[in-house]
Parts: C-alpha cells; structure tokens; sequence
C-alpha cells in the first residue's frame, strides 16, 4: 500500500464546514443499512428488551464507533457485507457499555435525554445492557470468522477491566496521569481500535495496515475522551446533553482534575482534593476558578491535539481516497468539536 500525506488544507475546511455529517455521507447507505440491522436485531418476544434497546438506539449520538468501521472498511476498498454486521456488533457493545455505565455512575441524564435506568430503573438497564452484550456475540458467529471473535472477546474484557480500574480510582486523589491513560485506553479507546482494526482483518490486509488502523483508533479515541473530559468543565450545558461537573460529582479524577493539583497553589490544589473525595457537585464554581487558574482546560485540550496528530500519522500505510481523508478529517474534528 502506497504512503501519502493528509488531505490538502481545502478538504480540511471542506470538512471542517459541515462536520461528522459531511463524514457520514460519504458512507450513508451503508449507515442507513446498520441502522436497520441494528433495529431488527433488538426484535425480541420480550417487550421490555425492544422498548429499552430502542429508546437507547435512537436517542442520538454520533455512532462515531462504527461509522469509523465502515470508513475504514471502504478504506481498504472491502467488497462485501460483514462490515455491516461488524458496525452493527460494534453499537451493540457500546450501546451495553452506557447502559452498565450509567448504572454504575447513577447517571441521571444523556445526551439531553433521561438514561435508561433513570426511566426504568437500575436492574432492567443492567439486564438490557446484557442482553445486548449476548446479542452482539450471536451476530459474531454468523461471520464464522475466529480472529473477529478472538479480538472482540479480547476487547470486551479490557473494557469490563477499564470499568473496574475507573471505579478504583474514583474519590482517589492519588491518581496519577499515567493510571487515568490507562483507564481511558482499556475503557474508551480500545472500542475505537478494534473498530478500525477489524477492518483490516476482514480485508484480509497487511499486517502493516492492521498495526495501523488499530494505532489510528487508540489514538482517536484518546483524543475523543481526552476532550470529554474537557467539555465536562466547559461546554454548553444544553449542547453536552448533560450536566456539567458529572464527572466531579462522581469523584472521578479526569485529567483537568489531576493536572489542575499539579499546578496549583496548595490551597487550590486542597479545593479540588477535597471535592474528588468528596463527590461535591456544589463545589463546581470553586474547583473550575482553579481549573481555570491553571489553564488545565488548555492542557487537557493540547494533550487530545497530540493524540489526533497520532492517529492522523498512523493512517499511512493506507492509499490516498476520499475515505482516508475523512478520517483525517474524523480525527480534527473530534478535538475541534464543542459537544
């Protein structure tokens, strides 16, 4: 396969226009098609399922992970249809990771909706999250391909060890940048790498490509959390879709926090320890004079533009096509974006 650069500075802006929408046309066919099988998947005798797996389904997002399959997939030029159960596997894992998520976290709020277990309770979002997880393996073996399902079992595990790894650290000050990188990898990131590199193993592409593709999404989804972080302390209450200071009302140490202690006065480091131990939501105006004293926010954001030039630069070993460029693209605009 053949190197090139990143798209010209034009196609940037073309993208930069019209964001992820412009992204996902260049695949909404194929969009439309996941859609679909997504929707018929959650068919079950048991009505429950359907009303909890579709009010989830269809309550927005950007479906950023498989669309990043089928990019990648079209990519490597692929000729066929297991991208689209791939894509479609791909949402169901992350649909059942929110749903354990909010759960855990006793999330309220989502994407400007009320999650699941705030509208049927903690139990029946646990079991729906579940019920998707086995959903997503019964579609695997259909592809009858083994390393697919070597890859996606390894992958559900990291992310159920992210999940534990999270829940020690949270109301722990100690933790360091290093310990929440890792947090983040295993938790976010690794969904966003294994939806790249399946695409080079249904290819059947070099192994270059597949070391490749898999960089691209680590990096990507670093980048993306990294920027969550960000907006949990900064962004349009409204256009976030849910409350801001979420993640200082858990206790959860994002990096804003850990690098705002490292920064700051003994007095405004003691604020945000105390608010980290404390899960105090109140102290939010306190803690974000101290973020802001600190130019954490400006860090938090430096550290994701490092991480999307990563990903960017991983994407070599593929050919120039408009579908790269829209990764490229893919990784700008998750930096520039403001929700």
């Amino acid at each position: 396969m053949t190197v090139i650069s990143a798209p010209s500075e034009e196609t940037n802006n073309n993208y930069s226009a019209r964001g992820f929408d412009r992204i996902r046309s260049l695949v909404a066919d194929q969009v439309q098609s996941v859609d679909r099988l997504i929707l018929g998947e959650l068919s079950s005798d048991v009505v429950l399922i359907n009303e909890i797996g579709r009010y989830i389904v269809n309550s927005g997002g950007k479906r950023l992970r498989p669309l990043l399959h089928l990019l990648a997939t079209n990519a490597l030029d692929y000729r066929g249809d297991h991208h689209i159960t791939l894509a479609a596997v791909i949402e169901f894992i992350h649909t059942a990771t929110l749903l354990h998520d909010d759960v855990v976290d006793e999330s309220d709020l989502r994407r400007g909706k009320d999650t699941a277990n705030a509208v049927w309770g903690n139990a029946a979002s646990v079991l729906v999250g579940d019920y998707l997880y086995s959903a997503a393996f019964r579609m695997m073996v259909r592809l009858q391909r083994l390393k697919v399902m070597e890859i996606m079992s390894e992958t559900t595990t990291a992310i159920a060890e992210g999940e534990v790894l999270q829940l020690l650290n949270v109301n722990n000050p100690a933790t360091s940048e290093t310990k929440y990188l890792e947090v983040i990898w295993r938790k976010t990131a690794i969904l966003f790498s294994t939806a790249a590199r399946l695409a080079a193993v249904l290819t059947d592409a070099p192994k270059e490509a597949e070391d490749g593709l898999a960089r691209y999404g680590m990096h990507l989804g670093i980048a993306f959390q990294l920027i969550d972080d960000a907006l949990d302390y900064k962004a349009d209450q409204e256009a976030l879709g849910k409350h801001l200071g979420d993640d200082l009302a858990e206790g959860k140490p994002t990096l804003p926090l850990i690098y705002a202690m490292q920064q700051a006065t003994p007095a405004g480091a003691a604020v945000i320890r105390r608010s980290i131990e404390d899960g105090d939501r109140k102290a939010f105006p306190e803690v974000y004079k101290v973020i802001e004293s600190t130019d954490a926010i400006a860090y938090t954001v430096e550290r994701a533009r490092e991480e999307a030039d990563k990903a960017i630069l991983s994407l070599a070993p593929l050919a120039s096509s408009p579908y790269k460029d829209a990764m490229v693209a893919l990784a700008e605009l998750s930096v520039q974006r403001s929700h």
